[in-house]
């Protein structure tokens, strides 16, 4: 399970560091994709098998559905970690979520997501003063 914000930074090849006690779950390999609100989402490889399943069945007539199925699938690229614990952030994904050369990584259950730094502070920032209202939606939801 992946939880907690973790700070690091990219270094000139576009490489970055795993957060040291997700290694383990990524050893067998991963798959970094195109994520929502311009970050990317890093998966291992049986989390990544199941999304990739979902979005397959989805019904393709539907343009939202193949819009969707194509921003997480066409962009998906495998990736390893490797033996200092970092995994190379191919370059279009890079220019896709604006990274800079701080990023932060958020676990997030089955994935992890990578933001460039500022990013995420306004993010997080926006989405800390609305937390009451997103948590009454939620709650007419029954979370």
């Amino acid at each position: 399970m992946f939880i907690g914000e973790y700070h690091h930074t990219l270094d000139e090849k576009g490489r970055m560091s795993v957060p040291v006690k997700f290694r383990a779950t990524l050893a067998t390999g991963a798959v970094v994709t195109r994520g929502l609100d311009r970050s990317l989402f890093l998966y291992p490889k049986d989390e990544w098998q199941k999304l990739a399943e979902k979005l397959a069945a989805l019904p393709f007539g539907q343009s939202d559905t193949r819009a969707f199925a194509r921003l997480m699938l066409a962009g998906a690229m495998e990736v390893e970690v490797d033996k200092s614990g970092r995994v190379l952030l191919p370059e279009y994904l890079r220019s896709y979520a604006g990274l800079s050369k701080d990023v932060v990584v958020a676990g997030l259950y089955n994935r992890l997501e990578i933001w460039d730094e500022t990013v995420w502070k306004e993010y997080a920032a926006k989405t800390e003063d609305q937390g009451n209202e997103i948590a009454e939606r939620l709650g007419s939801i029954g979370v």
